[in-house]
């Protein structure tokens, strides 16, 4: 096998819009506001020697959308953030900031993430894990590292390095 591709996706529909807020050091809350992110994503690996592809691109892409898809229009709230709790009340989902009332939102309206912080650094970590899961489940294992961005706004973004065995 030939070694050392890389192979990136980054499609106008690998996007999704959500609501979010992040916690600061001591007791700082950030007001809740939205973005339109946009997520691409390079692996790196060798070449199958009958396909000559590190990976299909639309395996790729349909993983990638997969994720942003769950996400798409949603409250994005950390669940291992330990400055916040949540309760479920009925068709609501509060949220309590250091055990204070702080946000009501539909429970149909929220995604828990399971993150520290809904900041685009724990989000490009998140998908990264979520994409690698799901081609090792498909059966890839010529794969090096993912490379995961995802963009909060034009011109900014963060991205998260995972090499593949981690």
């Amino acid at each position: 096998m030939r070694s050392d591709f890389r192979v990136t996706v980054s499609k106008d529909y690998l996007v999704f819009s959500s609501a979010h807020f992040i916690t600061f050091r001591g007791h700082q809350c950030e007001t809740l506001h939205g973005h339109n992110y946009r997520v691409g994503v390079t692996v790196e690996g060798s070449v199958d020697d009958e396909t000559m592809f590190v990976v299909d691109f639309s395996i790729l892409k349909k993983a990638v959308r997969k994720l942003v898809d769950e996400i798409d229009h949603k409250v994005l709230l950390p669940l291992k953030n330990p400055k916040l709790g949540f309760r479920d009340g009925g068709r609501h989902r509060h949220v309590d900031y250091f055990g204070e009332h702080t946000y009501s939102f539909p429970v149909v309206d929220c995604a828990m993430v399971p993150i520290e912080n809904t900041t685009a650094e724990m989000l490009a970590q998140y998908f990264a894990h979520r994409t690698r899961d799901e081609l090792l489940t498909i059966g890839l294992r010529n794969l090096t590292a993912i490379e995961m961005e995802v963009e909060e706004s034009f011109g900014q973004s963060a991205t998260y390095r995972l090499a593949v065995g981690d």
